[in-house]
């Protein structure tokens, strides 16, 4: 019989999960993020150019009319929010190659449980599983 004194027994360790993907579909995964990562620098790079260059994306120096300076600034706060959402999405796929690279990959932040290898392989940035994204998008 084990005597309890009022004392907590000790916690055994947490068992580290794992995704379950091995080695092969890591390596696939960091290829594919990779070659992402090198498309939306690219993208980011663009638009940055775009946004902020004179004259680019039909911002005039000397506009002829008042409507296309409206229309100029409207051009360029397109390409700024385009910017910004793209430079999320570089955050986001660095941040993967980081999960890679510390062996949580695969694995949702939210409550823990793999990630579906289908969910990963149409966003292999993602930090959730289906059902954790659904629930947070809900709430937000």
């Amino acid at each position: 019989m084990k005597k309890d004194h009022g004392k907590e027994s000790p916690r055994k360790p947490e068992s580290r999960k794992t995704s379950g993907l091995k080695a092969q579909e890591l390596e696939f995964f960091k290829k594919l993020l990779q070659d992402l990562r090198q498309r939306y620098a690219r993208k980011v790079e663009d638009l940055a150019e775009e946004a902020f260059t004179p004259d680019a994306g039909g911002v005039s120096a000397s506009p002829s009319h008042l409507g296309d300076v409206g229309f100029d600034y409207y051009s360029q706060d397109v390409s700024l929010d385009l910017l910004q959402s793209e430079r999320e999405v570089l955050w986001e796929i660095d941040e993967a190659l980081s999960r890679i690279a510390n062996g949580t990959y695969g694995l949702c932040e939210e409550c823990g449980e793999p990630i579906a290898r289908e969910r990963l392989e149409l966003l292999p940035y993602t930090r959730y599983c289906i059902h954790c994204a659904r629930k947070l998008e809900s709430e937000s």
